[in-house]
């Protein structure tokens, strides 16, 4: 994305965009234990051809600053002489079922949950790095970069951990956003092994010569942003007043709110909420719920398909989700709803089946139709976030008058009419990009483009974005 930002402007082009997925491997000595990764020489690849692509669209003005966020928790390895040691685990690999529980029987949860305010999630860094130090990868390497920090590393020769996705690790300080080294050595690695924790908006340098010269990228810095994808669309949610409460919905839907200061009562352990650092030293206190992903699984599955069936339907194995969203809202309220955080519905494949049988278990109707299917994890998905959003007001003593919707969400308007209704709040959706609006602003304010605390920054998001109101109807 290629952002343009001043005073009064606040303007993305789009100006390349590829697949990710995490890649299945068979492994192990019978060749049946599959394993994720990330592909992130091929994300590399296609990053280095969009910088040429930013560069060329950029003109002679050129390009001043360079940011890369990614999702959380997964890393990279490096050797003593910065080479890359495999290809990255997905955190939706198998191999940390389990290793929570046997963390909580050294340090209890209520003891951990203190230090690093996360809310139990069973693929967080911490639990990954112990069943890493069981294998030969970790006495080989000399560096642990996340993901954004190694595109950062290769892009500008620059080892660091930005705060935000420092955070969602398990390894640093809830108060302080560095690395705790009591928790680095119980996750069974040594603190040598993480690079230096910097804020976002830090300068981080020039591009390498052998980036800058091919994208014609000529005095372009590289600037830390909210490197972890929420950190970066919380900036950019359009808020007038601290009393709102965000959605950044995408693959998940992260529900909370913005505070100073973190929430580590032990009610707040409970209701699985986390403390994750934000920008300008922010807490973003939010609720993992599985988001998007279980309507992605439903949608990939009908397409593999490739028939012609049910409301909506397909053709040519595409499924047209504008026909059947539109068909899912012409159904009654009152359907068949299931609990999205089950893990059930965290690994990867078929989906279908999986909301069905959580259907049956729950008592529910069971739906049958696709477009009953879609409704039923929609009208989910509104009610767990809306039950975040009571559980965030509860726990944190911050009142809301509205909930954001931003990210992909945004555009689903039959999800922001259900969750208004869910919340009895209005639901105010936009932008689309808030995480690459968010990258950018923070680029532009450590480049002097702009000026201004937060609010400073949301206030030219409503300047500049156009934002759809959904009020909830009464009942």
């Amino acid at each position: 994305m290629l952002g343009s930002v001043g005073p009064d402007l606040l303007d993305l082009e789009e100006v390349a965009r590829f697949r990710n997925g995490a890649v299945e491997v068979a492994a192990g000595a019978d060749g049946r234990e599959p394993r994720l990764h990330w592909d992130v020489l091929g994300l590399w690849q296609d990053a280095l051809a969009g910088l040429a692509r930013a560069g060329r669209a950029a003109g002679p003005e050129g390009v001043r600053s360079v940011g890369v966020d990614t999702w959380a928790v997964d890393y990279a390895l490096l050797d003593a002489g910065g080479g890359l040691l495999a290809n990255p685990r997905s955190y939706r690999d198998a191999r940390t079922d389990g290793v929570a529980e046997e963390v909580h029987r050294r340090l209890p949860a209520e003891e951990l949950y203190a230090r690093n305010g996360l809310q139990h999630l069973p693929f967080t860094t911490i639990y990954q790095l112990v069943v890493e130090a069981r294998g030969p990868l970790l006495e080989r390497a000399d560096q642990l970069l996340l993901l954004p920090d190694l595109l950062g590393f290769w892009l500008s020769g620059r080892r660091v951990a930005e705060s935000t996705n420092a955070s969602t690790t398990g390894l640093a300080d809830v108060r302080t956003g560095r690395w705790a080294p009591d928790l680095v050595r119980l996750a069974g690695v040594s603190p040598t092994l993480l690079p230096e924790v910097v804020d976002a908006g830090t300068a981080l340098g020039p591009l390498l010569p052998s980036v800058e010269e091919p994208a014609r990228l000529a005095g372009t810095e590289l600037v830390a942003v909210g490197s972890h994808d929420t950190a970066s669309a919380v900036v950019a949610v359009p808020a007038e007043h601290e009393r709102f409460a965000y959605v950044a919905c995408g693959t998940w839907g992260l529900v909370g709110v913005e505070l100073e200061e973190p929430v580590l009562v032990p009610e707040s352990l409970a209701a699985g909420f986390t403390n994750e650092r934000g920008v300008d030293g922010r807490v973003r206190y939010l609720h993992n719920v599985m988001g998007l992903w279980v309507l992605q699984g439903c949608l990939e599955e009908w397409r593999l398909e490739g028939d012609v069936r049910g409301a909506g339907g397909s053709t040519g194995g595409e499924v047209d989700l504008g026909r059947l969203l539109a068909a899912a809202g012409e159904l009654p309220a009152g359907g068949p709803v299931v609990d999205v955080d089950d893990p059930v519905f965290l690994p990867p494949g078929p989906m279908v089946g999986r909301v069905q049988r959580a259907c049956e278990a729950a008592g529910e109707p069971v739906p049958v139709e696709r477009a009953a299917v879609v409704r039923c994890v929609l009208d989910s998905l509104a009610r767990a976030f809306a039950r975040a959003v009571e559980d965030a007001v509860r726990l944190s003593g911050r009142d809301v008058d509205v909930v954001h919707v931003v990210g992909g969400g945004a555009r689903n308007a039959l999800l922001c009419r259900l969750t208004a209704d869910a919340c009895g709040r209005p639901v105010l959706a936009g932008p689309v990009e808030a995480t690459a609006l968010g990258n950018v602003l923070v680029q532009a304010r450590a480049t002097g483009a702009v000026a201004g605390a937060l609010e400073d920054l949301r206030a030219l998001v409503r300047r500049t974005h156009r934002l759809e109101r959904y009020e909830p109807r009464r009942r």
